[in-house]
């Protein structure tokens, strides 16, 4: 750090992004990529907007805003289209985070919430997960403060049903509920149909996972009209094109095409559970889950000896050095024949 570094930043602590390592050819199961490409017009929008680079994009982005409003059944002024939904979390934060509305989400759960909250000077409390990872949603009814909750949740993929997320969110009517729904399409249950009889509800969503554009950087809110104008005033104070030309024409295209990536989804869903049902064969215990990776450990086995392993052998997973969690893995899905030869060569480290 430098003697520059002004010291209203002096004690945070970065999020630290899965690692992109190209020393080798990997398989990579750490960062919950899809293992599909994009569907065949998301190629050809963004060549057609390579010619119009010297033209600043629409910093409404109204016709992706209108594209995904349709397809997500809700008015396109409840729509917010963000740089990756991290920018929207973070505009989220800023708005609707203060001293008297301090953030609540859980202890173990997607790692840039405490990043935002410190980053923005916003005081936040930390709610440990049930004995089984589970988020009790008693400790956030009328709990005081703007409560953010990743559904399904990372990194453990255990998703709450709609009803407990409607019980949340009517729990707290003096503050917002933002529901975090990065890995919704891989087998949760969406509350942007509670938008409309909740106006402090936010939910937010990515390209990132499902609709293959991680790359790309694209994300969205989703809110009634008041939340959506809040969010609005914070871009517009920041970044107001913060969503380029050839990224807003692939969420276009990506949005006509939807039905390739559902079926994408379909199998990543299928390749979880043979995955899943394989690591149990070896003696593991895996998480359930609703998302597009699974959190598993071996009972006996140091997570972080058997991550090392793995990246000896070609083969990326994430592994986090904190106390609870610190003897399991997140294993991104990928196509069934990554996930065979990740099974196998867990298999050989187990025998060895």
């Amino acid at each position: 750090m430098s003697c520059y570094f002004t010291e209203r930043f002096a004690e945070l602590v970065p999020y630290t992004p899965g690692e992109q390592p190209q020393d080798m050819q990997y398989i990579k199961l750490n960062t919950n990529e899809s293992p599909f490409p994009p569907s065949p017009g998301v190629a050809a929008a963004v060549a057609a907007e390579c010619g119009k680079l010297q033209l600043y994009s629409d910093p409404e982005s109204r016709v992706l805003s209108e594209k995904l409003a349709d397809v997500y059944g809700v008015c396109s002024d409840q729509v917010i289209m963000t740089n990756g939904s991290d920018e929207v979390l973070n505009f989220a934060f800023m708005a609707f985070g203060d001293e008297k509305s301090p953030l609540v989400f859980p202890d173990i759960t997607y790692g840039f919430y405490p990043v935002f909250a410190q980053l923005n000077h916003i005081p936040y409390r930390e709610i440990p997960l049930t004995e089984d990872f589970r988020i009790d949603p008693e400790d956030y009814i009328a709990c005081g403060g703007t409560v953010v909750i990743a559904n399904p949740n990372a990194p453990t993929g255990i998703a709450l049903g709609l009803d407990v997320i409607e019980r949340i969110v009517a729990g707290n009517a003096d503050h917002v509920v933002v529901v975090d729904e990065a890995y919704v399409d891989f087998g949760g249950e969406s509350a942007v149909s509670l938008v409309e009889r909740y106006d402090n509800l936010l939910v937010t969503g990515t390209f990132s996972k499902s609709r293959s554009m991680a790359g790309a950087r694209l994300g969205f809110g989703i809110g009634s009209a008041s939340l959506i104008r809040d969010l609005n005033t914070i871009k517009y104070s920041t970044n107001p094109y913060n969503v380029n030309r050839m990224t807003a024409a692939a969420g276009v295209a990506a949005l006509e095409e939807n039905a390739y990536y559902m079926d994408n989804c379909r199998a990543i869903i299928a390749n979880r559970e043979y995955t899943a049902q394989a690591l149990r064969a070896l003696g593991f215990e895996v998480l359930d889950s609703s998302a597009n990776f699974l959190f598993a450990r071996c009972p006996g086995w140091d997570g972080g000896e058997l991550y090392r392993k793995l990246k000896a052998r070609g083969i990326l997973v994430r592994h986090f050095d904190k106390p609870r969690i610190a003897d399991f893995l997140r294993i991104s899905i990928g196509t069934r024949e990554q996930m065979e030869r990740f099974i196998g060569a867990t298999a050989e480290i187990l025998e060895g």
